[in-house]
């Protein structure tokens, strides 16, 4: 058979040079009827194995007969019902051939979002362990990464929070509506407790998410339980995120984390994607343009709660104490908690202000608030000593508590210096 190579330098020589048929057949070795037909053939020789006939034609008329009745009936089923003793692998072939043409059309549909018409938001879980402080670590299950991705432009954000309970979820879901700098018009959950769920074949939000979406006067999706497909964008970036980002890197505390995550993600938005033809950098404007503003107001996130200030004057978020300062013992305070930070606040004024801590079970104090409970104390041990009596200049004696036990006969004592005691 003439080789790819001979028959193009044929028709090279007689098209391009003018050299006779005669000359190219003598030169090449080949017969002057091989050069002809090089001449007559459209395209390139090539090598076809002539069609051999297949054990499964003699009961392909089985087979068709079987799937016009029941199209999705299973290649085992069939080989069962035509008693086939051959290799399944040559019978599923043939089914799976003959299959396209007794089922109905079944095209997919290509999702398509408009600008600034929808972000999805879920958690992803780095399979890492971080410190967290005073010696404890988290695993992936304790760190929440929410994620998010716009749908016009792809553009994404992620951020790492302490729990994914209400406080710190929403606190995280104001954050990265922020980094955005505009509110998309529909946001799309997967069934978080504290987002919402699908109950009784209907979604239904919880208070806080209702109080929280009617600031940003934006609409919150909940995507129907097993339904992966729904957030496909934030599947591929979560995958994106563990072989590109984790790979090689170590962390040395929550802020080491958001600071490495936060330039990576900035990166990404930069690189360009096959599916849009550019980056999410070069959408992203179009689809802030089209997308709600800020409110004026921001939501109330993130703990908040009124509480009357202890004796011991320290109080609880998240399984830490904080300590306030001791001048508004008794008093009605207010307490504030972020992703970052722990504030109190009294009738408006600062009493403590703390860097949240990560680590469970501790005791965070101020130096200031401990000077501040000892000089306190001091001055009402002060107030408490014997003072002289404004009318008669004398002091009132303040007597032992055991003179008392002795009167009362809680304790046994001679009755002389019972006596000797009630006279003195």
């Amino acid at each position: 058979m003439l080789s790819v190579e001979d028959w193009a330098e044929i028709r090279r020589l007689h098209r391009a040079e003018g050299v006779p048929i005669k000359v190219i057949a003598r030169s090449m070795g080949i017969s002057k009827n091989t050069v002809r037909k090089a001449l007559r053939d459209e395209g390139p020789p090539r090598y076809e194995r002539p069609a051999r006939g297949s054990l499964v034609d003699e009961v392909e008329p089985r087979i068709r007969e079987l799937l016009r009745v029941t199209p999705t009936m299973p290649a085992t089923v069939v080989a069962e019902r035509i008693g086939w003793e051959h290799s399944i692998r040559t019978l599923r072939t043939r089914v799976s051939e003959l299959r396209p043409v007794y089922l109905p059309p079944d095209p997919a549909s290509r999702t398509t979002y408009e600008a600034g018409e929808l972000a999805q938001f879920d958690f992803w879980f780095p399979d890492i362990e971080l410190p967290v402080g005073y010696g404890q670590t988290r695993t992936a299950k304790r760190l929440p990464v929410m994620t998010m991705c716009s749908g016009y432009s792809r553009w994404t954000g992620a951020v790492l929070i302490p729990r994914r309970e209400s406080e710190d979820l929403f606190a995280g879901w104001w954050h990265l509506i922020q980094q955005l700098g505009a509110v998309p018009r529909t946001l799309v959950w997967d069934g978080e407790g504290a987002v919402g769920r699908w109950r009784a074949r209907r979604p239904e939000l919880t208070a806080e998410c209702q109080a929280f979406r009617g600031v940003l006067g934006a609409s919150v999706y909940i995507c129907k339980p097993a339904d992966p497909e729904a957030k496909g964008m934030l599947e591929r970036f979560h995958d994106y995120l563990e072989r590109s980002f984790l790979p090689g890197r170590t962390f040395t505390s929550p802020e080491d984390f958001n600071t490495q995550l936060g330039k990576w993600v900035a990166r990404a938005n930069t690189r360009r994607m096959r599916v849009l033809g550019c980056s999410p950098a070069d959408r992203i404007a179009a689809d802030k343009a089209a997308m709600m503003p800020l409110p004026p107001v921001a939501p109330e996130v993130g703990w908040r709660k009124s509480v009357r200030l202890p004796r011991d004057h320290y109080v609880r978020v998240d399984s830490n104490d904080y300590s306030v300062h001791p001048a508004v013992v008794g008093r009605r305070i207010e307490v504030h908690a972020d992703l970052d930070r722990v504030w109190v606040t009294c009738e408006g004024a600062v009493v403590a202000d703390h860097v949240r801590v990560w680590a469970q079970h501790q005791t965070i104090t101020d130096f200031e608030h401990t000077v501040a409970a000892k000089q306190l104390r001091h001055g009402r041990a002060d107030l408490l000593r014997p003072v002289a009596d404004v009318v008669t200049g004398e002091e009132v004696e303040i007597r032992s508590l055991t003179t008392y036990d002795r009167v009362l006969g809680l304790v046994d004592e001679p009755d002389d210096e019972l006596v000797d005691e009630e006279v003195s």
